[in-house]
Parts: C-alpha cells; structure tokens; sequence
C-alpha cells in the first residue's frame, strides 16, 4: 500500500507554532513513529504552502497511489481549486486536521475538502493522522 501525507501552509511550523493548539511535536518526528508502526505501508510526505504545488501533488499521485492523507491547513476553508484536485482524482482522500476546526473560529466551519473526501478526521492532535491511515487498512 502507497499513501501520500500531504500537509498545506505552516504546517511546517508545527512543533513551534501556537503549540497550545498544535502540540509541541515536529511532523517530521511524528512521521517517524508513523512509519515504524506502519512498516508494511509506504508513507510518502509532502508539505507546501502554496496552492497550487498541493494541487499539482495531487495531480500527480492522484491516479496511483492507494490514498492521500490531506491536512490543507487554511486552504480548507478558502480553496475551490483544491476542492476540484481531489474530485478530479481517482485516489481517496481522507481530510484530517489537528484542531477540531468547529471549535475554532466560525470560518474554520466550511471545508471545500469535505465534500470530495472519503472521509474527515479532525481534533485528534497528531493522532488524526493515525487514524486516516488506519481507515485505509
């Protein structure tokens, strides 16, 4: 089995960004644990924080690859242009996100991710990832 983890913008500050909602942990650790507890699965990462390097990822994976793990960071919210990536695409995609989005500002409530996804993961911490990957077991 193939799965992307595809993070969006500022994700890369996790571990140093508001860390009393994201945790203290880098991704990169996290991934760590991820892959030695999923040796049987190949886990690919990918974090930008431009929209449309996330699409075109998309685009490339999104007709071989088993699933795609994707936290689009604020570009939830705001991205018709993702939204269409992953309806375009044959690969699922599972939407995850740290924070539980509904407990935050009233914007965070609209993803143009949701719709197209196999699924939506949110306010486990880190562990959302865990589970998006369990759901393709």
């Amino acid at each position: 089995m193939k799965l992307l983890l595809l993070n969006g913008p500022n994700l890369n500050l996790l571990g140093k960004r508001e860390p009393e909602i994201y945790g203290s942990q880098t991704f990169e650790d996290y991934l760590e644990k991820l892959q030695q507890k999923f040796k049987d699965i190949q886990i690919e990462y990918y974090q930008s924080n431009i929209e449309g390097e996330i699409i075109n990822k998309l685009h490339e994976v999104g007709f071989d690859y088993d699933g795609v793990i994707l936290n689009a960071g604020a570009y939830t919210h705001t991205s018709v242009g993702i939204g269409d990536a992953i309806k375009g695409i044959s690969t699922p995609v599972v939407e995850v996100h740290i924070s539980n989005t509904f407990g935050r500002e009233t914007f965070r409530h609209q993803s143009y991710i949701s719709p197209n996804a196999k699924g939506v993961i949110l306010g486990f911490g880190m562990q959302s990832y865990d589970l998006a990957i369990q759901s393709f077991l």
